[in-house]
């Protein structure tokens, strides 16, 4: 888990920066910062979404219209801001976007394509992944300039980078040389949809409520399985 701690460590590291300069950044800075956000999320989002081309469309279409149920009718989005404010007043944090920046910085952290692939090449392999050294400087350098934004919200969203990047490994590590390459693919086509949902609502275009599609990550793992039952 050495790449996990090392990316966790680093958006520490940048957040903590990023809440020295917060309030000596103007606010043309802020908003050109976040454009280029925007822009770098959707660009990123389409070449994962491409991976699409690799599996069953409609598999993908159905994962996300159920996904997206299954987290609105869970609140997921909800319960992630409530539970954002709640830390927020736990801590007496004086931050009216802590809950945005939250969610923003763990959406933007964890959906990527490395954020899945470099904790597995970590588990099945057991070596320090070059793909999380290099997320870890992205990461690093995103979260410096989020917490000049959106404040000390994206400082707590590396406990859940830590979490979620820390449990793929140890699951790699056990089952990974058996996951198959289609659920990878699965996986990394519905996290890049996820990513143009967010770079909409980064770029202020319309707010999407990405985080109810979260259950779709687990959707297409299950509805690709059972594909192999009906010939799809």
């Amino acid at each position: 888990m050495l790449g996990t701690l090392i990316n966790t460590g680093t958006v520490v590291a940048g957040a903590s920066i990023g809440l020295l300069l917060r309030k000596k950044l103007p606010q043309k800075y802020t908003t050109i910062f976040f454009q280029c956000v925007g822009l770098y999320t959707l660009v990123l989002g389409i070449q994962m979404a491409i991976s699409i081309g690799n599996t069953n469309t409609l598999i993908v279409i159905f994962s996300l219209i159920v996904g997206g149920l299954t987290g609105e009718f869970c609140r997921i989005d909800e319960r992630m801001n409530s539970a954002g404010e709640t830390l927020k007043h736990k801590f007496k944090i004086g931050n009216d976007r802590f809950a945005e920046g939250f969610v923003t910085a763990f959406l933007l952290f964890c959906m990527g394509t490395m954020s899945i692939l470099g904790p597995l090449e970590e588990g099945i392999t057991g070596n320090y992944s070059k793909l999380l050294e290099a997320k870890s400087i992205m990461d690093g350098f995103s979260s410096l300039l989020l917490a000049s934004a959106m404040g000390i919200g994206v400082l707590f969203a590396a406990l859940p980078l830590l979490i979620y990047q820390g449990s793929i490994t140890l699951l790699a590590g056990v089952i990974g040389d058996k996951i198959p390459e289609a659920y990878i693919n699965g996986i990394t086509a519905i996290g890049g949809i996820m990513l143009i949902g967010l770079a909409i609502t980064i770029l202020n275009v319309k707010k999407i409520s990405v985080m109810d599609m979260m259950p779709a990550l687990v959707y297409i793992c299950i509805f690709l399985w059972l594909s192999k039952f009906v010939g799809m």
